[in-house]
């Protein structure tokens, strides 16, 4: 069956690359012709390039960087766009710039003093406030394996006596400690509540700006400081500060950093571990754009509408954190739908006019040509469903496993080519729970690979699982069809959507650990009972969680099942449920 889906489909193909090459390229280009010649023409809904009109952005000190690296980015889409950005290096300057269409971005703590409810503002990222340690620090070790907690750095702040390592790593050190802090009144208010300082404690702390502060830290192996995460991001974007290590925090207290603490590596990884809920929320607040009322130049609102999107992917490079969906679309709500009012029609001549009709059908055609397409790819879904399950229904019979395929735990296939060279990609259970990967994350041609390493990295909107190799060997090639369209990946997981090709080294043993199809159904079995016990932990644990979120009317589960579901459920998945059959 699996063959003769694939036999209809290539011949399918043909008509849809004609379509691609043909047919929508000329009607693209009839419609470019039609929005010249009918230059009067302006239609209601919303613009896809930067409307005409100037937009005036103020910004502070600490946010500079990543206010010019959003304008930056804005008009490299929209290079027509006027936007005039002026720094404030005194925080008093903030209340003069209040007016008319004046954008202003800033920390929280920084807005207008007693006009914070009055003030239109939208927030536009996160500011995470982090404590560091030098990478010399000769308790590293001890450091990075049990974490700080919250408890113990209250009590060595707040002990009368003196400051101690010791008190920190619960051990019988007599090392002193000493505390720095960034002079900035946003991170000392941070920092203040995070963990009680009060008047006699913030005098055994000292102030230092950003450059004093980083060389304390390669100067006093025994320092703590604590600063923005922004004033320690290397030139990379991913990597910290030379010398400079971010100070694991026990978030739970138990004397112990456990596998799902552990995000203090990178810049990335502890990026994605606060947007998931890993680190202490006290640590970060809010960064705002803020006006005296709600824009109504529409270059203003369209920015701003970027800013909370697309924008979002630029605030990790710069040190900051990126907002929940849930908040973003929050924000975005502020932000009411742009409306543009049709402008009258101008008079044409007959030629024009005729010009105008034959150039419409045309359009007519256009719109045709997609509804043809869905059509038979409507008629292409119905033979798949029909081949295994219902659509939108997951179950055994859902699942696809073709006969000369070797399969593996970790839900990966395997396929020796006539050349000797083995083809390796997912299996078609796993694309039916993740849903529609939006990345993936590679190794590079010649790269070594055995047998449970990490193989890739499949991404869905920054949720994430890494996936592991079913055999060993080197990697010959990557997909180029993949990379070009990743929806292959879930389409045709056996086919089209392989992933390497790759020299086998150890073949004819480790084929011995695999399934064929026969086997790799019975097993199949176990696993939707497995996921099915996931998911109702996770409801157990979950109180605010439904199973209405997974499951259909009669207890079926649904087609990508872990789409619609947070990172850190995505994260429990990969523990418990990828990783532990390995």
């Amino acid at each position: 069956m699996a063959s003769l889906l694939n036999n209809q489909w290539e011949n399918e193909s043909e008509i849809f690359k004609a379509m691609k090459t043909k047919i929508i390229p000329i009607t693209c280009m009839l419609l470019l012709s039609f929005s010249f010649i009918t230059g009067s023409y302006v239609f209601a809904g919303k613009k896809s390039t930067a409307p005409q009109g100037t937009v005036n952005i103020y910004t502070t000190s600490d946010v500079y960087d990543l206010t010019t690296k959003w304008v930056n980015e804005y008009k490299i889409a929209n290079p027509h766009q006027n936007i005039q950005v002026s720094i404030l290096n005194d925080p008093a300057e903030v209340d003069q710039v209040q007016s008319g269409e004046n954008l202003c971005f800033t920390s929280s703590g920084k807005l207008p003093a007693g006009k914070q409810g009055s003030l239109f503002q939208v927030v536009v990222g996160r500011e995470i406030i982090v404590p560091v340690i030098s990478s010399e620090n000769p308790f590293l070790n001890e450091i990075n394996h049990q974490g700080i907690s919250r408890d113990a750095l209250t009590r060595s702040i707040q002990s009368p006596g003196p400051m101690t390592w010791g008190m920190l790593l619960k051990q019988n050190i007599t090392t002193p400690v000493r505390y720095f802090i960034l002079n900035d009144d946003i991170v000392q208010s941070v920092v203040e509540g995070f963990i009680g300082t009060g008047t006699q404690e913030k005098d055994r702390i000292t102030l230092l700006n950003s450059e004093e502060l980083i060389q304390t830290l390669k100067q006093d192996p025994y320092a703590i400081a604590f600063c923005r995460l922004s004033d320690i991001v290397g030139p990379s974007s991913s990597e910290f500060t030379e010398s400079v290590r971010l100070m694991p925090i026990d978030k739970n207290e138990n004397g112990k950093m456990e596998y799902m603490e552990q995000i203090y590596g990178n810049v990335p990884d502890f990026t994605r571990g606060v947007w998931i809920g890993k680190y202490p929320k006290e640590l970060i607040h809010n960064l705002y754009c803020f006006s005296d009322a709600r824009p109504q130049n529409e270059a203003n609102l369209v920015f701003l509408q970027w800013v909370l999107t697309s924008g979002q992917e630029y605030l990790p490079q710069t040190g900051f954190s990126v907002m929940a969906k849930n908040d973003q679309q929050s924000q975005l709500n502020k932000l009411n739908p742009i409306e543009i009012t049709p402008v009258a029609v101008a008079k044409t001549s007959p030629t024009r006019t005729l010009l105008l009709i034959i150039l419409l059908g045309l359009v007519v055609l256009g719109m045709l040509v997609p509804l043809f397409i869905r059509v038979i790819k409507k008629r292409h879904a119905t033979a798949r469903a029909e081949a295994g399950g219902a659509a939108g229904q997951f179950d055994e019979k859902s699942v696809m496993a073709p006969g000369g395929l070797y399969f593996d735990k970790t839900h990966t296939w395997a396929f020796m080519e006539q050349d000797g060279v083995v083809k390796i990609g997912i299996d078609d259970f796993l694309q039916h729970v993740i849903g529609p990967v939006t990345r993936i994350e590679l190794k590079k041609p010649g790269d070594r690979i055995n047998k449970g390493d990490s193989l890739c990295t499949l991404i869905q909107k920054g949720k994430q699982l890494n996936i592991y190799a079913p055999v060993s060997g080197r990697i010959k090639g990557q997909n180029e069809r993949l990379l070009a369209d990743l929806s292959t990946i879930n389409q045709y997981p056996y086919t089209d959507g392989w992933i390497y090709s790759i020299e086998p080294e150890n073949w004819v043993r480790e084929i011995t650990f695999l399934f064929m199809a026969e086997k790799y159904n019975a097993w199949i079995k176990e696993e939707f009972a497995r996921l099915k016990d996931f998911l109702a932990t996770l409801v157990a644990r979950h109180a605010s969680f439904s199973s209405s979120v997974v499951l259909q009317e009669g207890g079926q589960l649904r087609d990508h099942v872990l789409t619609d579901l947070d990172p850190e459920i995505w994260e429990d998945f990969q523990i418990k449920f990828i990783n532990s059959p390995r």
